[in-house]
Formats: structure tokens, C-alpha cells, sequence
């Protein structure tokens, strides 16, 4: 039982972080993007409508990118503006 309830506190975390869509949509992010690799951080380095826009035109192939583009065609329009408004407000 103890094991059992140990288990469901690790899982907690991750259950949350899973409901929660713009958490979820930007985790992957945070791999390139939290200011430590070399490519720009996203948190508050620009308006929700400019992030949304870049993320468009990366979608789009009318930004330039290495793999900018390949990723941003993996987001609807809706992930696009759920990514955007989180990065403005952090």
C-alpha cells in the first residue's frame, strides 16, 4: 500500500503537468529555448502576437529555420496561440 501511494505522489506531477495543454505543448521546448543552448528564450522575449506570428511563418517556410519549420507544421493554429500566450507571460 505504502509502495502504491509513493507512486501515485510520483505520477502527481506529471498527471498535472498533462492536463494542463500549454505546459504540455511547450515541455518540448525548453530543450533548445531555456536560455542555455545557444538558441533564443521565449519567455517574455516577445508579445503573444509576435511569437505567433514567427511560429506561423516558421510553419510556413517563410521564416528561416534549421528545424523551426519541421516542428511549427506539427502545431494548429490553436497550439500556435496556446504557446505564444504562455511564452508572453512567463
Amino acid at each position: 500500500m505504502v509502495k502504491l501511494v509513493l507512486l501515485a505522489n510520483l505520477l502527481l506531477p506529471a498527471a498535472a503537468l498533462a492536463a494542463d495543454p500549454a505546459e504540455r505543448l511547450a515541455t518540448p521546448c525548453q530543450g533548445c529555448h531555456s536560455g542555455g543552448g545557444g538558441m533564443p528564450t521565449l519567455a517574455r522575449s516577445h508579445t503573444a502576437n509576435e511569437l505567433a506570428a514567427m511560429l506561423r511563418d516558421f510553419r510556413a517556410n517563410a521564416r528561416p529555420a534549421t528545424v523551426m519549420g519541421r516542428i511549427a507544421r506539427g502545431y494548429t493554429d490553436e497550439d500556435i496561440t496556446t504557446l505564444a500566450s504562455f511564452y508572453a507571460r512567463r
